[in-house]
């Protein structure tokens, strides 16, 4: 029996990157031998198990077979005649077929140490396109490495357009989908994965409400108004770098779903009916399975972020009415994803990367102060039922005004 560390702990490792997990290979072995050192099994569709006191995952060496369509459409073969090259083979990247033996030697059959130094994500071998899933896989670990300067080899590109041309990407589970979009948001650079996916025909597929947004302008009032594609990429960029919540990040990726050329203007009444963006953003939610807190924060930000641009101009009534509508003293904590998503739209428009953002500041501020109102001297003073509830509106209208008066003096002394 041999063990090896494989994988992502390997490149990690050889890349100066914190390791997040170790996964190990076994050599030689059977399940048996495994069950009787105490390893507890739990793989379901080949045997994987868990080390008894580490809890790190030990997998026996094991070829694949396609036998079908998608992410599951696989016969795995394991036995110990199987070697660590032949378990290699199977996996997606060069720089993820490495693995490293118990006196800290690199095995690296497939030139993965080259390519990390090139900063090429590339192929294993042409047995890449018989699982539709390593598409979205290649995408997020560019989204991963781009800061480091890696890029996707060419004939790696040319077999993910082989693979979105065909049947095999619509054959994944909206969960699989999901799951891999949703650790790309976790990413440094998560707008990689988005225009990579656009690059080769793949968005079209699982995300065709996003890649709709290439070759229409943004729904921006801005005098230059980008293609909406684009911007939406810049957004997304902005996004994460003010903040590591996907929630916020997602938010921003989706503002101008659904755009057309009926809606390129932003709509000015908080309480109007639902846009049809906000209608499509449901719809790809409910197809690809997104949880709820996704979809609700980004449809509140597709309906809302041109009125959080246009604060300063709104009366105090109407900034209340929009706080109100946005579940500003309901759930406080999605006011404020809302706010860094709707400033991250304004900053990815071209030349407002550094500009000052107050809105965020003087809904933030106005939320926080009305979000309190004391209602006992109401109550003393022999209101009842509605009365109540228009008194406190009443309080925080004045509140609003007050603090909008302030923050607007602020504001105009930073311009000046």
């Amino acid at each position: 029996m041999e063990i090896y560390l494989v994988g992502g702990a390997v490149r990690d490792q050889l890349l100066n990157r914190p390791v997040v997990e170790q996964d190990w290979v076994v050599v030689g072995a059977t399940p048996e031998q495994l069950i009787e050192r105490g390893y507890k099994p739990v793989g379901k569709d080949f045997p994987v198990f868990l080390h008894p006191e580490s809890h790190d995952e030990y997998a026996l060496a094991r070829t694949e077979r396609k036998t079908g369509q998608g992410y599951h459409g696989f016969d795995c073969y394991f036995a110990p005649d199987v070697t660590l090259e032949e378990d290699l083979a199977r996996r997606d990247l060069t720089i993820n077929a490495m693995a490293q033996s118990a006196d800290g030697e690199i095995i690296d059959p497939y030139n993965g140490l080259a390519d990390l130094k090139a900063r090429q994500l590339r192929h294993v071998s042409s047995a890449f396109v018989e699982d539709p899933l390593r598409v979205l896989r290649v995408a997020r670990f560019a989204a991963r490495y781009h800061y480091l300067g890696f890029s996707i080899a060419s004939e790696t590109l040319a077999l993910m357009r082989q693979l979105a041309s065909g049947t095999e990407l619509q054959a994944l589970t909206p969960e699989r989908v999901w799951k891999e979009t949703e650790k790309a948001l976790t990413e440094q650079s998560p707008q990689v994965y988005f225009e990579q996916l656009h690059a080769v025909g793949a968005l079209a597929v699982i995300f065709p409400e996003i890649d709709k947004l290439w070759g229409i302008p943004s729904s921006s009032q801005s005098a230059s108004r980008m293609d909406a594609g684009l911007h939406a990429m810049s957004v997304l960029q902005q996004a994460a770098q003010l903040s590591e919540s996907t929630l916020v990040r997602f938010a921003a990726l989706c503002h101008d779903i659904g755009n057309d050329a009926s809606q390129l203007h932003a709509r000015a009444n908080p309480q109007a009916q639902e846009s049809p963006g906000v209608t499509t953003i449901k719809k790809m939610a409910k197809r690809l399975k997104i949880p709820n807190q996704f979809r609700q924060i980004a449809c509140i930000t597709r309906e809302f972020y041109a009125i959080c641009h246009r604060a300063f101009e709104l009366t105090p009534e109407q900034l209340i009415a929009t706080l109100e509508s946005l579940g500003a003293y309901r759930q406080p904590e999605q006011l404020q994803q809302f706010l860094l998503a709707s400033e991250a739209e304004f900053r990815g428009h071209t030349g407002s990367t550094k500009k000052p953002y107050p809105q965020r500041q003087l809904l933030s501020s106005i939320a926080l102060a009305t979000a309190s109102i004391d209602s006992q001297p109401l109550l003393q003073a022999g209101l009842k039922g509605a009365e109540i509830g228009d008194a406190i509106r009443e309080q925080r209208i004045e509140i609003a005004a007050d603090i909008k008066s302030k923050l607007t003096t602020v504001h105009t002394q930073t311009q000046d």
